[in-house]
């Protein structure tokens, strides 16, 4: 009788410990917010009480088109996405298509340059979030075959494990001015934001909360330029908020025309596209319709050549 009375007090001990345990256990999240406050953010100790809204970030063009093959004329970039984030580039765009049931992503189409599932891609810069815990990140994706947001998008996100690090602003459309500072993003391991230009708004198959609309909050320049002077107007945009309220991103990119009106990434002029005297007089030109502010994503093709990440930090006032 006293060893059974010993053995069921053991018993209860242990799974008072288990409960306690549990009860007691901090979550990942609650690990997260114990550890010591961020005080580098971005690479720049100066970044962290600045506001998202009032940052410039390096931008990638079609970053999932790379390739070191000067035949591939459908290239936007040489160097491939770690290599991308590792130069500096804090926001990846791309575009992706339905092909054959999956999400990949390829510019207008497939057969010209296949960059691969989207899952694949997002796994990569979850690698690199994960190694780099104090950086703000930023996806811009087109979305031109209207795929849906919940039972498309969504799953790749969760697959790839996003979502818990996935910024969700308090309200929809959020103003410029509103954003949270770079310091409350890492702290919050709140740190990466999504956009995508077509269905986030409900129009395609429904909304989810991480996944924002991005003309709704972000303006762009003219798209695929071919003028090296890069004259600015706001080209895209939607309501309701106003233009001045929206962030907005430069399309840095040349082009050249090869068959009558069929463009490609003008590589052989990208060391003197991509200069800091180019990049910030592009800005420049572009300021009035932005309250003289400079612009919150600078959109280059091949990032690795010129001085994209040093034209950014001139824009960031360094």
């Amino acid at each position: 009788m006293k060893n059974g009375l010993t053995d069921a007090c053991s018993l209860r001990l242990c799974a008072l410990i288990l409960l306690l345990v549990g009860l007691l256990a901090p979550s990942t999240e609650a690990l997260y917010l114990l550890r010591k406050r961020a005080t580098v953010c971005n690479g720049r100790s100066e970044l962290c009480d600045r506001r998202y809204g009032n940052t410039t970030f390096l931008t990638a063009h079609n970053s999932f088109a790379f390739s070191s093959n000067p035949l591939a004329l459908a290239r936007n970039q040489v160097v491939d996405i770690p290599s991308q984030m590792n130069i500096g580039a804090r926001v990846l765009q791309g575009q992706a298509h339905m092909v054959n049931g999956k999400l990949r992503f390829c510019h207008t189409s497939c057969i010209l340059f296949d960059g691969g599932l989207v899952l694949d891609y997002v796994k990569k810069v979850k690698t690199f979030l994960d190694a780099n815990p104090y950086e703000v990140f930023t996806f811009i994706f087109t979305n031109p075959d209207r795929a849906s947001i919940p039972d498309v998008w969504k799953p790749i996100f969760d697959e790839a494990g996003i979502p818990p690090m996935a910024y969700v602003p308090p309200s929809r459309p959020m103003k410029r001015n509103d954003w949270p500072t770079l310091r409350n993003l890492i702290d919050a391991n709140k740190r990466v934001i999504i956009f995508l230009d077509a269905g986030a708004d409900g129009s395609a198959g429904g909304t989810v909360d991480f996944i924002l609309p991005q003309f709704q909050m972000v303006w762009e320049g003219p798209f695929s330029p071919t003028d090296s002077n890069f004259p600015c107007k706001i080209d895209r945009t939607a309501g309701p908020l106003s233009n001045d309220d929206h962030l907005h991103l430069i399309n840095h990119n040349l082009n050249r025309k090869i068959i009558g009106d069929i463009l490609i990434a003008d590589f052989a002029t990208a060391s003197s596209t991509n200069t800091v005297n180019k990049i910030v007089a592009h800005a420049n030109g572009c300021a009035p319709l932005s309250q003289g502010r400079a612009p919150n994503y600078v959109l280059l093709d091949f990032i690795n050549i010129g001085e994209g990440k040093k034209a950014v930090d001139t824009l960031n006032g360094f």
